[in-house]
């Protein structure tokens, strides 16, 4: 603006100067003075309009920085008050009067919980749904998917942990392609574009394997073992997150364990939601148990 103006006064000042040639240098100074006076009312009201957006910038980060340090500290004592009850029921055992009380108890702290939740979450409204089918001529019986997997293109990889396989769908969502695994898949999860990660189990087999799609194809690659059960699994900045029966485990690609991180008593499993990693446990006592680890 100021530039812009400073030009349209010179324009003026040479109009005049060659409009007035010969003339005293009063109309001169006087155009200058009036171009001062501009330049000093823009300069003016753009110090006024940048302190004015300054000061209600922040105005809104000192009230969003109180909301979410009020969710914090909220959040933080309603999961340690059922912690401490968690703790408290599996310590009553069969004692029916105390499991009442903290039945309530627990109940009360849950709806705190759902309420506090409830003003931060966002909410999905579901548009429709359609139903396909992805049995092949090889199902004998009916299928059971425990996890579900979508490639960067589009395509759909399936467990079926019934029939012992993996499934590959295209943007139909049509079996292209499927691949036998000669034991119970849980869970998977995408490594890279073209590959993702499943979790095992037999007998005598606790196993991580990896699936390349590859023009449509699904091709079997690295595998390693475990000393334990695998059922879910997430993948974040190259380390492997598994889960047991009870327990969260970090692993490299590789196979190497680096450290046990986590136990609780139930089953669970585990997903990656682009930075963040969610296990889910459902405990002995029926209580739904999320851990989100961002970075870790």
């Amino acid at each position: 603006m100021i530039e812009q103006m400073r030009g349209n006064l010179n324009t003026n000042l040479d109009k005049c100067g060659n409009n007035c040639v010969g003339t005293s240098g009063k109309i001169e100074q006087y155009i200058k003075d009036n171009m001062c006076r501009s330049v000093l009312s823009i300069l003016n009201e753009f110090d006024n309009i940048t302190l004015k957006e300054l000061n209600e910038m922040k105005d809104e980060v000192i009230s969003i920085k109180g909301s979410v340090t009020s969710s914090i500290n909220k959040c933080t004592s309603l999961h340690n008050d059922l912690l401490q009850l968690l703790e408290i029921v599996q310590k009553i055992g069969d004692n029916k009067e105390l499991c009442l009380i903290a039945s309530i108890k627990c109940k009360h702290i849950i709806q705190q919980a759902l309420t506090l939740l409830g003003k931060s979450g966002k909410v999905f409204k579901v548009q429709g749904k359609s139903e396909y089918n992805v049995r092949i001529p090889s199902d004998s019986v009916t299928c059971d998917f425990s996890g579900i997997c979508v490639l960067p293109d589009g395509q759909v990889l399936v467990v079926d942990w019934r029939k012992k396989n993996v499934k590959l769908l295209n943007h139909q969502y049509q079996v292209v392609s499927h691949l036998d695994v000669n034991a119970r898949p849980f869970d998977i999860c995408l490594i890279t574009p073209s590959e993702v990660a499943v979790t095992v189990n037999a007998s005598n087999i606790h196993e991580v394997r990896f699936i390349t799609v590859n023009q449509g194809k699904l091709v079997p690659g690295r595998k390693f073992q475990l000393q334990h059960e695998c059922r879910g699994i997430a993948h974040q900045h190259g380390d492997l997150f598994v889960t047991s029966d009870k327990e969260m485990f970090k692993y490299t690609l590789n196979g190497k364990l680096i450290c046990r991180l986590y136990e609780a008593l139930g089953y669970n499993t585990g997903k990656n939601h682009g930075e963040s990693i969610l296990i889910t446990f459902i405990l002995c006592t029926g209580i739904f148990l999320a851990i989100v680890g961002k970075g870790v």
